[in-house]
């Protein structure tokens, strides 16, 4: 076996006994550059989960102050509202380019969804109290809809029949027909609640909505539009996102430096999980195996471990980061930071569906890669600015 020399840091796999009856050992240093670790049972139909080191591998830059972001369920498009330069930048995923949409003098773009068709965005203006309909096949604006005062956060329903949009003034959500464009209902939460942060669960029969000043998730049961239970104990909620299993829920208190996991069975806080600095935005990877918070007091995202409910890395990215997306495979991350710029994340992750499992692999390239991330693998923490080399021992 080869000695570790310098500043390098060993992952080591231990897996199944083979076809040859031998057992094989991966070990992982950190080389120069991109490198992954893939922990796999050899030998047997049935793998365990690959992981690698996440990484920032681009820094985009948007318009001032970017808030909300969002990718198109077909993965091509990224959505980024930027509050005081007044636009919506478009970012060809595949290329990384920018298209620039300037949105109406005064409008102060912030949140944006996608339909889950794909076929339309709404972006939340909260500056004139409207949401903007995009056709997402021009990249134009199609329709102004007046809501509340101040809309923040923006959802759609799993079937893509209505949608919520968060009013923090008026303190309210307002209800729309997506086929129509149109507002059908209002929902009245408590008055001085602050409502920002809006998420349907997976099955589309609730949405929790976080009321930022009184410190709770407001329950809307989705088929009467109203409000049905009130979760407490939380600390300055803003983001909320529900996990792909439905089965939990995450809230980032910026208060408190926390995520407070939320059991859907009985609408209750079961558990807290100690992030980074001022913990804003919230996303569950696809196959829900993690769940990237940005804490915009540190300029970092925490990766948690969603079947642990730890923090199991963290990732250096752009100046006050506030807001989150992964592309549908889960290969990569946009984090939104006021500096005026999109950190893309390279998650490590395996492309959702997952194909077939895979052993060990790594690309080697000319010149050292520093990682701006510290994970913990395997119980071994990999710290930033080590190198990967792959070791393999029979």
């Amino acid at each position: 076996m080869k000695k570790l020399v310098g500043n390098e840091v060993v992952v080591v796999a231990v897996g199944a006994r083979g076809r040859t009856g031998g057992r094989r050992r991966f070990g992982t240093v950190l080389s120069r550059g991109v490198a992954v670790v893939a922990l796999a049972v050899l030998g047997v139909g049935v793998a365990s989960p690959a992981w690698a080191v996440p990484a920032v591998t681009a820094t985009i830059p948007v318009g001032v102050d970017p808030y909300g972001v969002a990718v198109s369920p077909d993965g091509t498009k990224v959505y980024v509202a930027s509050l005081t330069a007044n636009t919506v930048s478009v970012i060809n995923v595949a290329t990384n380019a920018v298209t620039t949409i300037p949105m109406p003098v005064g409008a102060q773009p912030y949140g944006v969804a996608f339909s889950p068709d794909g076929t339309r965005a709404y972006v939340t203006n909260i500056g004139t109290d409207t949401v903007s309909v995009f056709n997402v096949a021009t990249n134009t604006v199609t329709a102004t809809i007046p809501v509340g005062d101040r809309p923040f956060g923006v959802a759609f329903s799993p079937d893509g029949t209505r949608a919520y949009v968060a009013n923090e003034t008026a303190n309210t959500v307002s209800v729309f027909n997506v086929a129509t464009n149109t507002v059908t209902a209002t929902i009245s939460l408590p008055v001085g609640g602050n409502p920002i942060g809006v998420a349907f669960s997976r099955d589309g029969t609730r949405a929790y909505v976080t009321n930022t000043l009184f410190n709770t998730v407001s329950v809307i049961t989705v088929a009467t539009s109203t409000v049905t239970a009130t979760i407490s104990g939380l600390a300055g909620p803003v983001g909320v996102a529900f996990s792909p299993d439905g089965t939990q829920a995450y809230v980032a208190n910026d208060s408190n430096n926390t995520v407070s996991v939320i059991s859907l069975a009985t609408n209750t806080v079961t558990g807290t999980i100690v992030v980074g600095a001022n913990p804003n935005g919230v996303a569950f990877s696809p196959d829900g195996t993690q769940a990237y918070v940005t804490n915009s007091g540190t300029n970092t995202v925490s990766v948690v471990n969603v079947a642990t409910n730890t923090v199991t890395g963290t990732i250096v990215v752009g100046a006050s980061p506030v807001d989150v997306a992964f592309s549908p495979d889960g290969t990569r991350a946009y984090v939104t930071n006021l500096a005026g710029t999109v950190s893309v994340i390279s998650t490590g992750l395996a492309a959702f569906p997952a194909g077939p499992a895979l052993a060990a692999t790594g690309a080697d390239a000319s010149g050292p890669l520093v990682f701006a991330a510290v994970l913990t693998l395997a119980g071994v923490a990999v710290a930033a600015g080590a190198r990967l080399r792959v070791i393999r021992q029979r």
